[in-house]
Parts: C-alpha cells; structure tokens; sequence
C-alpha cells in the first residue's frame, strides 16, 4: 500500500508549483498550519545542500474537527502533510494518504473520515 499520492510536474518552477499547491489546497477547504524548508534547514543545521524541498502541514477544520471527536488522541497523526520536491524534470508534488496513515488505529468511523479526506487530498494533487 502506498503511503503518498504523487504528481510531477513538468510545466513550472518550484515557486509556481507551492504557489498552485497552496491555491488547490484552500480551494479545497484547508489551510496551511506549517511550513518546513527542508532544504534551508539541512543547510543550517548540516551544512548539506539538497534540491528544494518543502513540507506544507495541510488542515481541513472540519474533518480535523471529525476526527478528534472519534478519536481524541489523532491530532498526533495531523495535520495532513503535502510535500514539494525538486526532481529529474520537474517538481514532485506528494500528499500523504490519510487511509494508510490511519490503518493503525482500530476506528472504523476514523477510517472513513479518513477516506473522505483521502479523496479531497486526491484533488488537491491532480489540481496542482
């Protein structure tokens, strides 16, 4: 089972694509509660270089809002995280699949919700 849903983009810069990422995923009902330069800090605290490379901390306060009702101890697992990643040819667009990262808790009600966000992360990554 996959852990991430992926795209590539092929047709813009590293700056354009957050900027799309970060339009699609409001467009989508979440905000962006963190944000990690993967690459800024290996400089900093490594001094390694790496290709860009950034974590968004993606929310939907409704469906976090959900899950926590259900299963209290879940906000361990949030927020939903989208990464961009400089590759070969382009930028990789990544969102973690809520369903396999929820597989550990025993919730059937959670595993649904998850599904639903799932599907929403789906869209934000096809519409980046």
């Amino acid at each position: 089972m996959s852990y991430t849903m992926n795209r590539t983009i092929t047709d813009a810069d590293f700056d354009t694509v957050d900027e799309r990422a970060r339009k699609a995923l409001a467009d989508h009902g979440f905000g962006v509660l963190t944000e990690i330069d993967v690459k800024a800090t290996m400089k900093k605290k490594l001094d390694k270089d790496m290709s860009a490379y950034r974590i968004l901390g993606a929310c939907n306060p409704t469906m976090a809002w959900e899950a926590i009702g259900l299963e209290p101890r879940v906000g361990s697992m949030l927020p939903c995280n989208v990464i961009l990643r400089e590759v070969q040819g382009g930028v990789e667009v990544s969102a973690i699949d809520p369903v396999a990262s929820m597989s550990a808790i025993d919730n059937d009600a959670l595993k649904e919700v998850a599904g639903q966000v799932r599907d929403m992360l789906s869209k934000v990554v096809e519409a980046v």
